[in-house]
């Protein structure tokens, strides 16, 4: 039996492996808060709702210390993802989320003693809070503790996203704790001073923080009644509502509209994937580069589960839009840097795992992704094949030459300084890993699509 490496922080318990389950252990010290979670019917509540993930108690199972009251095993999340890889409206759902959940939990007796961003996961095609042990009892005028951490971990993220920059949200793998209130309040555009919410929660929020930041003890909590309370939540729950991404674009986010593919082309390329993918039997799919996620659907409609990466935030955000829109269940877009994916952070480099140590696919599916690899950011071939390795067994590739007008564009502001960027290239790096089972040339088109499978 192991600690999980990110749960530590919360003496009221933790989560441990035993024999390939995911365990939590409820501490004594919970016991009667874990009593009133069950017992008041808030579990049973947001269980029903899909708002927390369900578990089941284990009679008689020994803990991993001898502090434990009871150990209860909950719904196995099958990829664990971080807020510094969702988009804008992902970030936005999850806040609301957690929002509901402290408003239902008010009308139970209980209120969130944290509203860390960490608390929720995607699953299913949509979010849910997954610690069971973040509820306490409600006491009657005690302001709600977690607020100052629901905006440093939801709203100033929201609002900088909002009114700067979607990009701006990759600060949350630094400040893994939030965003500090008083650098949100300076990088926000003046403007925002005018929004009610924004002026409250942000910018006199963190104007407060600094006036007693070193003064203990004098800036005391004042009674807040229920029905004060339930306003705050409303309030917040406008504020995030109200935000929007706000005339922002990037290079990739219209991609499908202007590229070189005729319709002939790209449906020709849907059909050959299809085959392919049915040829392969995925279970677990990452499709690398998906941009909106038009052939990553192709998967999640075979029955795999499919997570969907790219680099452009907005282009993820329009795909994570669209499995909403249509309840697609088994398909999670995330915005990753594959150049730069998300390390081991935190505390020992272990309290955040990195994209490589959480669950590796089956199959990978990289279509107009090496050309970007290769060539805008200088990777060698033999490189970009020993990943694919290192992550798969099954790997369907689209090989984009230089004739290709995607290329020439990469290639018109800089010099041809790759030699052997060409298809006998790429057969030959890639050859040294993966078995080539198929070869399509795609029609109208003089990219290829190539189905592998690791030696």
């Amino acid at each position: 039996m192991n600690k999980v490496s990110g749960s530590f922080r919360d003496p009221s318990g933790f989560l441990f492996e035993d024999s390939g389950s995911l365990l939590r252990q409820v501490n004594r010290s919970y016991r009667n808060e874990y009593d009133l979670l069950v017992g008041s019917g808030l579990y049973e509540v947001l269980k029903k709702k899909g708002m927390l993930i369900p578990h089941r108690e284990l009679d008689g199972h020994a803990g991993l210390t001898d502090e434990a009251y009871k150990i209860i095993q909950p719904e196995r999340i099958p990829f664990i993802s971080y807020p510094y890889e969702w988009s804008f409206t992902q970030l936005q759902d999850a806040a609301l989320m957690t929002l509901n959940i402290q408003k239902i939990a008010l009308d139970h007796g209980m209120s969130l003693k944290d509203a860390s961003a960490y608390n929720i996961q995607f699953h299913n095609g949509k979010p849910v809070f997954i610690d069971s042990l973040s509820f306490e009892r409600y006491e009657e005028g005690r302001p709600w503790v977690a607020y100052g951490q629901f905006c440093r971990h939801f709203l100033a993220p929201l609002a900088l996203m909002s009114y700067s920059d979607v990009r701006l949200s990759r600060l949350l793998q630094i400040h893994l704790d939030g965003l500090p209130l008083d650098m949100v309040s300076a990088m926000l555009p003046w403007r925002t001073r005018f929004s009610f919410s924004l002026l409250i929660h942000i910018h006199l929020h963190a104007a407060s923080q600094k006036k007693y930041k070193n003064k203990p003890g004098a800036a005391k909590k004042a009674s807040i009644s229920k029905n004060r309370l339930h306003s705050l939540i409303v309030g917040l729950k406008l504020a995030a509502e109200r935000l929007r991404i706000r005339g922002q674009h990037t290079e990739w986010a219209n991609y499908y509209t202007f590229t070189n593919y005729s319709d002939a082309s790209f449906n020709h390329k849907k059909k050959v994937l299809s085959s392919m993918l049915k040829n392969s039997e995925p279970d677990v799919v990452w499709d690398l580069g998906a941009n909106t996620g038009i052939f990553s659907q192709i998967a999640a409609d075979m029955g795999a589960r499919c997570i969907a990466f790219d680099i452009d935030s907005l282009a993820v955000d329009a795909g994570y839009r669209f499995i909403k829109k249509n309840k697609t269940s088994n398909l999670l877009p995330l915005v990753i840097d594959l150049t730069n994916p998300s390390p081991g952070i935190g505390w020992n480099h272990n309290e955040r795992m990195s994209l490589k140590h959480r669950n590796l696919p089956d199959t990978v599916l990289a279509l107009a992704l090496i050309h970007h690899l290769a060539i805008s950011d200088n990777i060698p071939l033999e490189m970009i094949a020993r990943f694919m390795h290192d992550i798969c067994s099954n790997l369907i590739i689209e090989f984009v030459p230089k004739s290709d007008s995607q290329v020439q564009k990469l290639l018109a502001s800089r010099k041809d300084v790759f030699p052997e960027y060409h298809e006998e290239g790429f057969r030959k790096a890639f050859e040294k890993y993966f078995e080539i089972l198929e070869v399509v040339r795609v029609d109208e088109s003089d990219r290829t699509l190539f189905r592998m499978r690791k030696r």
